[in-house]
């Protein structure tokens, strides 16, 4: 289920919205879109144009209509509410959000919204992690990470894969936090990104250890699942009717 035809059953519901109909993640064209969350310090960048590949993945293997374009979003109120799904990526340490971004993020995840965190640093705790760890503490003070299990719906949105995978293979599972059984952030530490970045020339930039060219080929599609858990929650899960799954989804600001 793409976007528009999301807003579509989101009108034949009757569901109340009190944001307007520009806040609900689609540009112009009704594509779907994701956007790079950026911050101070760090490097929030580290694979420039790794997001772009991730979304032509989506529109390559699905029916999907996708806008390639990564939009770059400090975290403000109005900018958020554009996007199904937010990218958080580094590989070093960062400055603590502003307050305001910390309150803005909260509602947008407990409004509905997605939040993937990918690692390129090469470790499970390293500076990056921890700096994220620190955020999403105050984001949700009272929702800790916790072992996504391998029967969640990520691992079969679309294709059917048991674990995350990346550039790396040092974490078994992806940690997440949950707004019941919906995951609204997932954290990847295999560096995702890392295996779809492509140099100037189109050749792959980085190598993959340590499973090779299966490995990226697995990784390109998980970026797939990402993309779809992200518009579409449990519905893989449970087959559940359209009304339920936007309820579950509760794209509003109440």
């Amino acid at each position: 289920m793409n976007r528009r035809t999301f807003l579509h059953l989101l009108g034949a519901a009757g569901l109340s919205l009190t944001i307007a109909p520009t806040a609900l993640a689609l540009d112009e064209q009704h594509r779907v879109g994701l956007a790079r969350l950026r911050y101070r310090g760090g490097n929030d960048n580290p694979r420039p144009g790794a997001l772009r590949r991730m979304l032509q993945e989506v529109g390559r293997h699905t029916s999907v209509e996708i806008n390639p374009d990564v939009a770059e979003i400090w975290g403000e109120r109005e900018e958020l509410f554009l996007h199904p799904m937010i990218v958080l990526a580094g590989d070093r340490a960062f400055e603590p959000f502003p307050e305001d971004v910390i309150e803005n993020l909260r509602l947008y995840l407990s409004s509905g919204g997605f939040l993937y965190i990918d690692s390129a640093e090469g470790l499970t705790d390293g500076p990056f992690i921890n700096s994220v760890r620190r955020e999403l503490q105050r984001i949700f003070p009272d929702r800790p990470l916790r072992t996504v299990p391998r029967e969640h719906t990520v691992h079969k949105s679309f294709y059917l894969i048991d674990r995350p995978m990346g550039r790396l293979d040092i974490a078994g599972n992806f940690e997440g936090i949950f707004d019941e059984e919906r995951a609204c952030v997932l954290l990847n530490a295999n560096d995702l990104l890392g295996a779809l970045a492509r140099d100037a020339f189109g050749g792959w930039e980085f190598q993959v250890s340590p499973g090779g060219d299966r490995q990226r080929d697995m990784a390109q599609r998980l970026a797939v699942n990402i993309v779809l858990y992200a518009l579409t929650i449990d519905y893989k899960a449970d087959q559940v009717h359209i009304p339920f799954i936007l309820r579950r989804r509760r794209w509003r600001v109440d």
